[in-house]
């Protein structure tokens, strides 16, 4: 199987770059996603950036893709969601019997959901999980071959992870990227400890960028980026239970980073189209977006903790039709004009024009912010 960057260059495919957002059995969206574009083989990916559960189909890609290419890597996709039903088959996370009958996916009315809840908002995972018992890894250990992740040479890959104790996000790429790794990633700490890599604890990369997109900027050529979003920016019900203002708090810091990542793309795009970037190594980023916002704002936060392979696979199934209708509006748009309008998506923080600061001193300050909310661990 040719690389992307011999595939793109005869014609036959469009490079982009993939960004793959968390969010626990929702990341099944992805699955179905990234399983209906290899299965079109009109896009080829430069670089593949997960965080959580946009982690682990990270890696499951890069396998299969070494394995077999698009093929393979859609066997080792399945493969993985597979394993995650049937692991989940011995949680004590259980659908109630009137959840079943109504079709209803979530775990609100779980007596088994409540009290883990609540007992997740009183005991640390360092009081009740002395092993730190975790069957995700067990999953990712038996279906994940690191060795052919490091040795992918389709694309490349990045993890990134929050460190807890500056709370600066540190992106993993190349033979850094291990199961420990990605189970650091993903690592809630309500209920999990923190993942400890050369001694330094991390938790959910999502609090630091869901998923970070900055690595593309300066380790891939390809300036067009498909977003796959689980996690909706916006919603227009106002969360009124206790359980409603959790799950929406939850959704705001997670989707924070990418936010802050789109007003830096938006910033650099206008100075370029003003002519004041010319001579300079910034470059415009053409963004796309395939977003699970029809199926997920349904359901509560609560289903991401359902594994049940009817759910995983109506997941993956929508997520099919949400690619397959993003190729056929907007495959054209590739690698000539973006398909998100990040500047319709963020004009709630565009101030008029009478109150902004001049635009060299805003381009100092934003480069500046941006090279510091990027900074890796230790300050690099």
């Amino acid at each position: 199987m040719a690389s992307s960057g011999e595939r793109a260059g005869n014609g036959t495919a469009k490079p982009v770059n993939l960004a793959l957002q968390g969010g626990g059995s929702h990341g099944a969206f992805t699955w179905g996603v990234l399983d209906a574009l290899l299965e079109d083989g009109r896009l080829d990916f430069d670089g593949v950036s997960g965080t959580s559960a946009g982690a682990m189909n990270a890696v499951a890609l890069a396998d299969g893709w070494q394995r077999g290419g698009a093929e393979g890597a859609r066997e080792c996709l399945a493969a993985f969601w597979e394993a995650i039903a049937r692991k989940g088959r011995f949680s004590p996370l259980q659908r109630t019997p009137a959840d079943i009958w109504f079709g209803n996916f979530s775990y609100e009315n779980s007596p088994t959901y409540r009290f883990f809840d609540i007992f997740s908002r009183v005991f640390s995972p360092y009081d009740v999980n002395v092993l730190d018992y975790n069957p995700l890894r067990e999953v990712l250990v038996e279906t994940i071959d690191f060795d052919r992740v490091h040795r992918c040479a389709g694309f490349k890959v990045f993890v990134s992870a929050t460190n807890v104790h500056n709370g600066k996000v540190r992106v993993f790429h190349g033979e850094e990227v291990t199961a420990d790794v990605v189970m650091a990633s993903a690592c809630l700490p309500t209920l999990y400890k923190a993942v400890e890599i050369d001694g330094i604890p991390y938790w959910d990369g999502g609090f630091g960028g869901n998923p970070v997109l900055f690595p593309f900027f300066y380790e891939t050529q390809t300036e067009d980026c498909l977003l796959v979003q689980i996690n909706p920016i916006e919603r227009e019900a106002t969360p009124q239970t206790a359980q409603e203002i959790q799950d929406r708090m939850n959704e705001i810091t997670f989707n924070a980073g990418l936010l802050r990542e789109f007003r830096a793309i938006e910033f650099v795009r206008r100075l370029k189209a003003d002519g004041r970037l010319e001579g300079t190594d910034y470059r415009s980023t053409r963004m796309h977006r395939i977003a699970a916002d029809a199926v997920v704002k349904d359901l509560s936060a609560s289903s991401k903790l359902n594994t049940e392979w009817s759910f995983l696979t109506e997941m993956r199934d929508t997520g099919r039709a949400a690619a397959q209708d993003f190729l056929e509006a907007h495959f054209a748009d590739i690698g000539v004009r973006a398909s998100l309008d990040l500047s319709e998506e963020l004009r709630a923080d565009i101030l008029p024009v009478s109150e902004r600061e001049p635009v060299g001193k805003r381009m100092r300050k934003a480069m500046k912010r941006l090279s510091r909310d990027n900074a890796r661990e230790g300050g690099e």
